[in-house]
């Protein structure tokens, strides 16, 4: 019974303790104003949402543009060479 106690209480506290990069509640806000224009949202906030987490939740202001705030975000390319981050 105490064993099984202490794997149980290991698992649950065991999450607090990873380190996490970025909020994903607050890249999901920031996407979702990102994306908000865009015509293919679904898609527009899946590369968002991954561009973000790899930035520690920089994601540029506005819906278009402002990428030099976040060069990071700015600077991730897709396999074809080109821009990967909306």
């Amino acid at each position: 019974m105490v064993v099984q106690f202490c794997i149980i209480f290991f698992l649950l506290t065991s999450s607090f303790f990873v380190p996490s990069t970025a909020d994903s509640s607050a890249c999901g806000g920031k996407c979702n104003v990102r994306c908000s224009k865009a015509s293919q949202h679904e898609e527009c906030l899946k590369y968002c949402n991954i561009c973000c987490e790899k930035c520690n939740g920089c994601v540029p202001s506005g819906t278009y543009g402002n990428k030099d705030e976040c060069p990071c975000y700015r600077d991730i390319k897709n396999s074809k060479g080109g821009p990967k981050c909306p």
